[in-house]
């Protein structure tokens, strides 16, 4: 185990984070639809992988056979959502109201279990703040100064509170 206290469950956070923050980066230097497909496939692991720790957080290691049917239930339903956007239609659509669903599923699951566990207020307010950030993504408008625009600012927005979540 860790030395941080935190159980090896939470540890590939930070790592699931850097790979969607890295092909984000990539998609928005060199726009190709490889680098889009990663960045979109890798922010919608990242909202999984958060639903995967409230979960976690809110089953409890106790129960480690439901923890890994729903991770199971998770990844199925990510290699799903790919392989509808990859082999079927890339559909920005679909894509922005499953995300969307996803994380107000994240959103209602933290908010229900905030009472048991006194430090998940940080988690709370994490994913409440994560989805008032959303709403830059979906009420866009002109770059400030030519170069800030509302998902530019989204993606600012979204470093802090990884650390704060972690």
């Amino acid at each position: 185990p860790p030395r941080s206290g935190f159980p090896p469950l939470t540890l590939p956070l930070p790592q699931v984070s850097l790979n969607a923050w890295f092909w984000s980066t990539v998609f928005h230097t060199r726009d190709t639809a490889v680098t889009e497909k990663l960045d979109y496939f890798c922010a919608s692991a990242v909202v999984l992988h958060s639903v995967y720790l409230c979960c976690v957080r809110t089953v409890g290691l106790q129960r480690p056979a439901l923890i890994s049917i729903f991770r199971a239930f998770l990844l199925l339903f990510l290699a799903c959502h790919i392989s509808y956007l990859t082999l079927v239609r890339f559909d920005y659509g679909y894509n922005m109201a499953a995300n969307a669903a996803i994380g107000l599923l994240n959103l209602a699951w933290w908010l229900r279990c905030r009472p048991r566990l006194p430090h998940v207020w940080k988690c709370a307010a994490v994913v409440l703040l994560l989805q008032a950030l959303a709403l830059l993504e979906l009420l866009d408008f002109p770059p400030l100064f030519w170069v800030l625009d509302a998902h530019a600012l989204w993606h600012i927005g979204t470093i802090p509170l990884n650390v704060l979540f972690y």
